[in-house]
């Protein structure tokens, strides 16, 4: 990459628990070629061993910063002016870069584009194709265990937002909508601990980061797209399973503080019906005997009163609820 300015960046946080990584990282490096700048975000506890032509950047913190704030350092270190997200147990078909770039290419308006992604071993079932929000206020995968054939679009399709599992994102939006330091931190005039800006929302963690950027975007008036023929094989959270009781809390807790700040005011008339999914599931857990996911979700609602403060706000929605609702799939509206 000496002397040459790529038009694309990827970064790909890992742990090193992935036995996919280097699949992933020699995928995206056939196909990028020279003009994919490829940069490792190394939170493993002794750095990995990897070949030296596979990445040109890597980064390694000296702890678990989480998928927001280790993807975060990742985009601040890199120089391309597109900016793609990729997880370590994710495998990207030939030409996937290229059918994402052409997307942004033709859209002024796109901030971000995905492929189809399906199950790594079984590419007749899809692991999902963008993300949208149900009527519970749960953020859904679209096409989640359905067959690949059925959302095989032959065109570019518009949709709510992207996962960040594997997403192309357009630098200058993420610029635009990137979240300022916390208020105390700069009040007090004290350094925060972060690098650069905060694209993802790290006070997430992992889990509804990408979820809360895409509904930064859209406020902001851009858009997303699911590129036709870019396909990915997705092998699923091996680290996140290590560890299912954070896991699960951490996804029960951020959709709260998530929505909070997509609904403003609108909040509260909601409320009652995100607390009656989490009910029906909470009961649901225990007559199953599913005591993990009992208490993730209980978890989740303490970590939702912690983060709350951060995220309430009386201000109106900041996206229009028609359109959260015309993205939404029928068996979810």
């Amino acid at each position: 990459m000496a002397g040459l300015r790529p038009k694309i960046s990827a970064v790909i946080p890992t742990l090193g628990a992935s036995p996919h990584l280097e699949t992933c990282l020699r995928a995206l490096r056939s196909d990028g070629g020279e003009e994919l700048e490829i940069v490792l975000v190394d939170q493993s506890p002794k750095p990995l061993d990897l070949p030296e032509e596979l990445t040109d950047q890597v980064i390694r913190p000296g702890k678990n910063l989480g998928f927001a704030e280790a993807t975060n350092r990742g985009i601040a270190a890199s120089k391309a002016p597109l900016v793609a997200t990729i997880n370590d147990d994710l495998v990207i078909h030939p030409n996937w870069c290229a059918r994402l770039e052409q997307v942004l290419a033709g859209n002024p308006r796109a901030a971000a584009v995905q492929g189809l992604q399906t199950r790594l071993g079984n590419e007749r079932e899809i692991d999902g194709c963008g993300i949208a929000l149900d009527h519970w206020w749960q953020a859904c995968q679209l096409g989640s265990e359905e067959p690949a054939n059925l959302w095989s679009d032959p065109e570019t399709t518009e949709i709510f937002g992207v996962s960040a599992t594997a997403a192309l994102y357009r630098r200058s939006a993420l610029e635009r909508v990137a979240l300022p330091q916390p208020r105390l931190l700069r009040l007090a005039g004290l350094p925060s601990g972060r690098r650069g800006p905060r694209f993802f929302d790290s006070s997430l963690g992992s889990y509804y980061e990408d979820v809360d950027l895409a509904c930064r975007l859209r406020a902001a008036g851009f858009r997303a797209y699911r590129a036709p023929g870019a396909r990915a094989d997705h092998a699923g959270s091996a680290t996140g399973n290590r560890r299912p009781l954070k896991r699960l809390t951490q996804l029960r807790g951020n959709r709260y503080a998530v929505v909070a700040r997509l609904l403003g005011r609108t909040l509260w008339l909601n409320l009652p019906r995100m607390l009656e999914r989490d009910t029906r599931d909470l009961v649901r857990a225990c007559l199953r005997g599913q005591f993990t996911n009992a208490a993730a979700i209980l978890l989740g609602l303490v970590r939702a009163i912690w983060l709350g403060p951060r995220y309430v706000h009386f201000g109106p929605p900041s996206v229009p609820l028609e359109q959260i609702r015309r993205f939404r799939p029928e068996r979810a509206r």
